[in-house]
């Protein structure tokens, strides 16, 4: 098993920490409360940088790899006495984040520290032999927002392979999960159905921060071919399992364009799914993404009444109308329901949108979410499921109670499997 420097979380807030009731209860307590978690980097800064002592150092991160006064890992650990960082790796966006969502990153220079830059988003996905000639370590700092299909989490795992196949060490700075430690949802990928959103069998959303889901990984036998790397995790100082990120007083860096507020992070795994048949807009394109549904063919007054009907624990619905500004129905009138998260802590978010589709299939069964998309959307579809037959038992009859007990099949069990690789409480 991975080291973990838990001699870090000694001075570890206790205060007990309840959910947010609401998205703006979340904004009001990020900016009136001060900071009571510090992340990994501050941890290992305030240690003398002693774990990187004379090595050299490949820095996998990108804006969000940040200490609590907003100053880039990068600048911190060039500057880091003893330390020579090396190498730098481009994860989806940059390690500046320039490159827009989906774009692919080119190898390049940092043009502040003078490193050179490896991308890991494009052909190359995992770090080649050569590109880790000049490493001995590799440290792994990016803010994930704890759901499978975001592509973070995929490259540190691939970088974790690397790192043991050439016989490297691997450091994860720690990180909060925005959607806590508690909440686990969805089923396992799939064996044969591994993509790059959905690169290791764990849940939709895994209540894991990035350190301990590198441990799970590690020590599970999950990475290629079943290495193990000899991992290193420096522990955050303050944070608890049920805090979500709002809670943590720390400032939020969007992690991608779409993510820009601790908000859009709660609700990406309620929408996101759904948002990959282009058959409605999810607000990716307006100035809510990730919260709403809507589509010119929509009653949003009625498909309001109906979503708050069924009484999902922790939501509610409400009519909007808007133009989105780009994207699916660009400078259309559109008209649907925006997602309230009411109750943080009891909400399940990642079902929402599959009553939305349940819904719309009732209301309008010419525009059912699966009878005009593409196959290459459907098989998008299937791959950030991590299975074909979400897909095929709720096309069944469009029934949320046809699918939900193979959608809640794996949490429970996973649960208690990834438990023993708590770091926090």
């Amino acid at each position: 098993m991975g080291s973990v420097a838990l001699l870090a979380v000694a001075g570890s807030c206790s205060q007990a920490v309840s959910e947010p009731t609401s998205p703006v209860a979340e904004t009001v307590l990020a900016t009136g409360n001060a900071i009571v978690v510090r992340p990994g980097i501050e941890v290992l800064a305030e240690n003398g940088f002693k774990q990187l002592q004379g090595k050299r150092v490949g820095l996998i991160t990108n804006p969000t790899g940040v200490d609590n006064n907003l100053r880039s890992t990068i600048d911190i650990l060039a500057e880091a006495p003893g330390v020579r960082l090396t190498a730098l790796f481009a994860p989806e966006h940059g390690v500046r984040g320039d490159y827009v969502a989906g774009a692919s990153v080119a190898n390049d220079v940092d043009k502040k520290t003078g490193v050179p830059v490896y991308s890991l988003h494009g052909r190359t996905k995992k770090p080649t032999p050569e590109m880790l000639r000049n490493v001995d370590i590799l440290v792994y700092d990016i803010q994930d927002i704890g759901c499978r299909s975001y592509t973070f989490i995929s490259t540190m795992g691939l970088a974790m392979e690397a790192a043991a196949n050439a016989g490297k060490e691997f450091m994860v700075l720690d990180r909060p999960n925005p959607l806590g430690g508690v909440r686990v949802e969805g089923n396992l990928v799939e064996k044969g159905r591994e993509s790059f959103v959905g690169q290791y069998p764990i849940p939709y959303i895994y209540g894991l921060t990035p350190g301990e889901l590198a441990e799970y990984l590690n020590n599970e036998g999950l990475l290629g071919a079943g290495v193990s790397v000899d991992l290193t995790v420096i522990p955050m100082d303050g944070w608890q399992r049920n805090m979500t990120f709002s809670q943590t007083g720390m400032p939020w860096v969007l992690p991608s364009p779409h993510i820009p507020t601790t908000d859009a992070a709660l609700l990406y795994p309620a929408t996101g799914i759904m948002g990959e048949l282009s058959y409605v807009s999810i607000g990716v394109g307006y100035t809510l993404p990730f919260s709403l549904a809507a589509a010119p063919w929509i009653d949003a007054q009625k498909l309001s009444e109906r979503l708050n009907d069924i009484g999902i624990p922790g939501i509610e619905f409400r009519p909007i109308y808007y133009k989105p500004f780009y994207g699916q129905f660009k400078n259309d009138n559109v008209a649907g329901v925006q997602v309230y998260i009411k109750d943080a802590a009891n909400a399940p978010l990642s079902i929402i949108q599959f009553y939305v589709m349940q819904e719309l299939a009732s209301m309008y069964p010419s525009h059912k979410a699966f009878a005009t998309a593409a196959p290459s959307r459907v098989r998008m579809f299937d791959q950030v499921c991590g299975s074909a037959k979400v897909r095929q038992l709720f096309t069944k009859r469009y029934k949320v109670d046809d699918m939900i007990d193979f959608w809640e099949q794996d949490a429970r069990q996973f649960k208690e499997k990834s438990s023993k690789y708590y770091i926090y409480k």
